[in-house]
């Protein structure tokens, strides 16, 4: 929520959060991976697909599949990426909370949006992982600073990666 303000859309924070913690942008960082457009490649050979919000609806349209046919109402996730190697799509919420209430009330919904993302990739026989990336208000946690807090954040992310970097060409 916005300090004084309204949440959901209209939060700037969780906007600005998201954007520090881009998946395509960590992977084309790390030694070997490339990122272009939605394909990873690590060595050279394409291991995996990363999306945002709307990309993973233009990914599920080009395998066949009508999310209107499986949900009610899409979900746009913060960063999903899907590991080719082992047939699993990881989908990664970006939540930061600056007042009581925001991020704890979002964490109940996890297990429904997980069940939904299976519905929707079901008929792709893929395995859903839905990970939650958490920010918090650097002054309640004076000894970490924020470039140590999104290194600990994407720790998450590393082991996707390891996954990924075991793929044999």
């Amino acid at each position: 929520m916005k300090k004084g303000g309204t949440g959901g859309g209209n939060t700037i924070t969780g906007l600005i959060y998201e954007g520090k913690v881009d998946l395509a942008t960590f992977i084309a960082e790390q030694k070997n991976y490339a990122v272009e457009g939605n394909d990873v490649f690590y060595c050279g050979k394409c291991v995996a697909h990363v999306f945002k919000k709307h990309a993973f609806y233009d990914y599920l349209k080009t395998k066949g599949i009508n999310w209107k046919e499986h949900i009610s109402k899409q979900l746009l996730p913060d960063n999903a990426i899907y590991v080719i190697v082992n047939n699993t799509m990881f989908i990664l919420e970006v939540k930061t909370q600056n007042v009581a209430g925001s991020v704890d009330e979002k964490l109940q919904t996890c297990d429904f949006k997980k069940k939904q993302y299976q519905k929707l990739l079901s008929q792709l026989n893929m395995e859903v992982q839905y990970i939650y990336i958490l920010g918090y208000r650097i002054d309640y946690i004076k000894f970490y600073t924020p470039k140590m807090y999104l290194i600990i954040s994407l720790a998450l992310v590393v082991n996707i990666i390891s996954i990924i970097s075991h793929y044999k060409n």
